[in-house]
């Protein structure tokens, strides 16, 4: 763990019954910093975040969070901490109205909590679209603007580090810009992203630092432009738009 880490992973080792999915990874986050998390399906990805999101239990190794030692700590409790995920797939409130799945994310303090206005006001000016459709069932909203509550119910924790899980997973070109010009504006201010993209050339393009999973390893591991021009990772994983889920 380095002196200016938010994030430490630091040899975990995570996995499903007997079967073994992540062997001492050790990946580490800097705050302001956005990292790209790349890889073949299957890698272990999402196994990676769910463990820091404390969905699942580590089998071994040790997770820091400025400073704090959180592993395998309880997902509310991370919450508190400073650490919001993005699921895949979204996992929105299908029934509830944009505003109410928006507030589940600060479901921690009291509604009248003036920071929770302040963050509400935060992601209305983030994502314009969710005021327009504030009153509307979650469900009713289209693919992308069902991402851009999936990542405004998460912001309304005011997370230090978030965790995002594909976000522009079957979404039109124009939405995914929109979404990935959200979290450049989020990472000038400060937030600390780690971020799992089916589109390795998309999320090395824009992140600062990039790791390369493989069968549950760090394979490689540099900034995203080095990343861009290494020639294992251009062979085997920016030939071509493919999907990489983990």
């Amino acid at each position: 763990m380095t002196s200016d880490s938010i994030l430490a992973v630091e040899r975990l080792s995570a996995g499903y019954g007997r079967v073994a999915v992540l062997r001492d990874v050790s990946v580490d986050l800097a705050a302001g910093e956005m990292v790209a998390l790349i890889g073949a399906n299957g890698a272990g990805k999402t196994t990676l975040l769910r463990s820091l999101a404390g969905l699942l239990k580590p089998s071994g190794g040790r997770v820091w969070l400025e400073g704090a030692d959180v592993t395998g700590m309880a997902p509310e409790r991370l919450v508190r901490q400073g650490m919001a995920l993005v699921p895949e797939g979204r996992m929105l409130f299908g029934p509830m109205t944009v505003t109410e799945n928006l507030l589940l994310g600060a479901h921690s303090r009291p509604r009248r909590d003036e920071s929770v206005r302040t963050d509400m006001d935060r992601v209305s000016a983030l994502f314009p679209v969710l005021v327009e459709r504030s009153s509307q069932p979650a469900a009713t909203l289209s693919g992308g603007e069902q991402q851009m509550l999936a990542v405004g119910r998460a912001l309304m924790s005011s997370p230090r580090v978030l965790l995002l899980d594909e976000p522009s997973l079957g979404l039109a070109p124009k939405v995914i810009a929109d979404i990935f010009r959200v979290l450049k504006s989020l990472r000038s201010e400060g937030l600390s992203i780690l971020l799992v993209e089916q589109d390795a050339r998309l999320a090395l393009r824009h992140a600062d630092r990039g790791y390369v999973m493989r069968t549950g390893e760090i394979a490689l591991a540099g900034t995203g432009a080095q990343l861009l021009e290494n020639d294992d990772v251009r062979h085997i994983y920016l030939g071509a738009r493919h999907d990489s889920r983990g």
